[in-house]
């Protein structure tokens, strides 16, 4: 138990030397007590930082390897070799096999970018949805970029709804003057894909008031010009 110091009121001793040793003997009985259930504590949480320890280290070691390979395929894929970059040629490894064994690591991450965009431009969109959902980024411009993308292929698929909420997503993360305007005019064609005219009209709206000087407002203007007629039926 405490107790207070005689001569000094209100300053307190926590533990007596006695208390303290009545403490301890009763931390001992505890143990003895559930000795296999401490023990088994003690373990799990050994195993799990060293496991945690073991894929850090095993993912680091990937890492190199996976952006050695990576920076050997974006040459292929800068240089439009479309189906190189995909599988990989000359001993080197491809986009789709840097983003399906290292997984874990950035370089696969990266990879699956890369291999979303070729996909898409190969016009194999079901695949190109794949890979570029399974990417993430906290990126300002690659992950609204990555959205956008997502939402061209479901429109190429003639599926509107679902390329009007990818193209959604785009515009609303991260806003900036360079590229939101682009995914709201992009929007604004899926809309009016869907048949949602006065969804458009505010779409192009919205790029010619918030986005003043963007050189996208000159068609915004044109559209809503078009479609004004229509919504007013």
């Amino acid at each position: 138990m405490s107790k207070k110091n005689p001569g000094e009121p209100g300053i307190e001793i926590i533990e007596s030397p006695e208390a303290l040793a009545g403490q301890i003997n009763k931390a001992e009985v505890f143990f003895l007590k559930n000795r296999k259930v401490v023990l088994g504590i003690g373990v799990a949480v050994v195993v799990a930082i060293a496991g945690f320890a073991g894929y850090r280290f095993y993912i680091d070691g990937q890492e190199g390897t996976a952006q050695n390979a990576l920076a050997s395929v974006v040459y292929d894929f800068e240089a439009d070799s479309l189906q190189k970059a995909l599988n990989g040629a000359g001993g080197n490894e491809g986009l789709l096999s840097i983003a399906d064994n290292y997984k874990g690591t950035d370089a696969s991450n990266l990879a699956s970018f890369y291999a979303g965009v070729a996909l898409l431009k190969q016009g194999k969109y079901d695949e190109a949805i794949s890979r570029l959902q399974s990417f993430s980024s906290s990126d300002l411009l690659i992950h609204a970029r990555a959205q956008s993308l997502i939402g061209d292929a479901y429109l190429e698929k003639n599926q509107a709804a679902e390329a009007i909420s990818y193209y959604q997503k785009a515009a609303d993360y991260e806003k900036n003057e360079y590229f939101t305007p682009v995914y709201l005019m992009k929007l604004g064609l899926a809309q009016e894909k869907a048949n949602q005219p006065a969804d458009a009209v505010a779409t192009y709206k919205r790029v010619v008031d918030e986005f003043p000087l963007s050189s996208e407002v000159v068609n915004a203007k044109k559209y809503m010009g078009l479609l004004e007629g229509q919504v007013g039926k």
